[in-house]
């Protein structure tokens, strides 16, 4: 992989909005309060983990493009802005070409039940200013338009190892010169359709919704590198989730005592005898699909850009299609 850094992070989650919240958290290593969620039919309520209202009104909600989007897309654009930092006003006056992609399983879940609730209720008065907030690009799509970019603009539609493939999707547009800087974020919302079905793939979820980011570029001022992305490897019928991660497992290496370890609690006993510091995000925060993925590379970054470890593996076990890991570390003690 050529050389390719973070240049900043961005995060909304259940412990609030911004990475200095989800920090806490973690830091706390203690799982956060649980809610319940009633499902329509349903005799017992759903448990999740939802996103605080922000403690002041986002300035980026003002914009014109903003004013309708749905949450999801609130969450994309707070986690992309700040991982964007001041690069986002580069942006916006046409002075860096910034690739976008976006990672999600459900997508826009809340506005897509909302309109099809009234689609079935009466086809006639269905609200067409609804529609546009169900199609799967539409939180890209905002971002891209408040940020004014006309550069590349992604999608990716899968589980939550979706995320690290948007990271490797990144890294190939940076490396043959198509963006000056690529911003990849994947996000989720919560709504009891989707915590529904999170316990067709682990019974013990708790549910969650929100987003984490991270910014990439070439420049080589960054305390944070991302070394490595395995390959994917798929689990189903005829390979077993633990025999996906022990190969995740193999290409990542056996770990150090100083290096850290951000799992997704789905890897069963492959990461047992691990010798280094290990922390499991969505245990904490709840499962929200590709924004667990993202806050998992998003708490790797964060630990090693404040020099907590030189270097941090990222385990990510998805719900039905594969398992990835990544590997990031700090570029002057890897060199050193």
């Amino acid at each position: 992989m050529s050389a390719v850094f973070i240049h900043g992070i961005g995060a909304v989650s259940s412990a609030g909005w911004g990475v200095a919240a989800l920090r806490t958290a973690v830091d706390k290593n203690i799982p956060l309060p649980v809610h319940q969620l009633s499902r329509p039919g349903g005799k017992h309520p759903l448990r999740v983990r939802p996103v605080p209202p922000p403690a002041a009104r986002l300035e980026f909600l003002a914009h014109p493009r903003m004013r309708r989007a749905g949450v999801l897309s609130q969450h994309t654009a707070a986690a992309a802005l700040e991982a964007l930092g001041p690069d986002a006003a580069l942006v916006q006056a046409g002075t860096l070409r910034l690739g976008v992609i976006v990672c999600t399983l459900a997508g826009s879940v809340t506005y897509s039940r909302r309109f099809y609730e009234e689609v079935l209720q009466e086809p006639a008065t269905a609200s067409p200013m609804i529609f546009p907030e169900t199609v799967f690009n539409a939180p890209a799509s905002h971002l891209a338009a408040y940020l004014n970019s006309p550069a590349i603009n992604y999608t990716l539609v899968g589980d939550e190892g979706s995320f690290l493939q948007g990271l490797a999707l990144a890294a190939d547009w940076l490396a043959v010169g198509r963006v000056d800087g690529c911003v990849v974020v994947g996000a989720e919302e919560l709504d009891w359709i989707a915590a529904d079905a999170a316990r067709l793939f682990r019974r013990s979820n708790v549910s969650a919704g929100g987003a984490g980011a991270l910014y990439l570029k070439t420049r080589p001022d960054a305390r944070v590198e991302l070394a490595a992305i395995t390959d994917s490897f798929s689990h189903n019928n005829s390979s077993s989730r633990a025999a996906a991660a022990r190969r995740v497992r193999s290409q990542l290496g056996p770990g150090a005592p100083n290096e850290l370890l951000c799992d997704s609690g789905t890897d069963g006993s492959v990461w047992q005898d691990w010798s280094g510091a290990r922390v499991t995000p969505p245990a904490i925060l709840g499962g929200a699909f590709n924004a667990s993925a993202a806050w998992q590379c998003v708490v790797a970054c964060d630990q090693i850009g404040n020099v907590r470890f030189p270097s941090a593996c990222v385990s990510v076990i998805g719900a039905n299609q594969q398992a990835i890991g990544a590997r990031f570390v700090n570029p002057d003690i890897s060199k050193a």
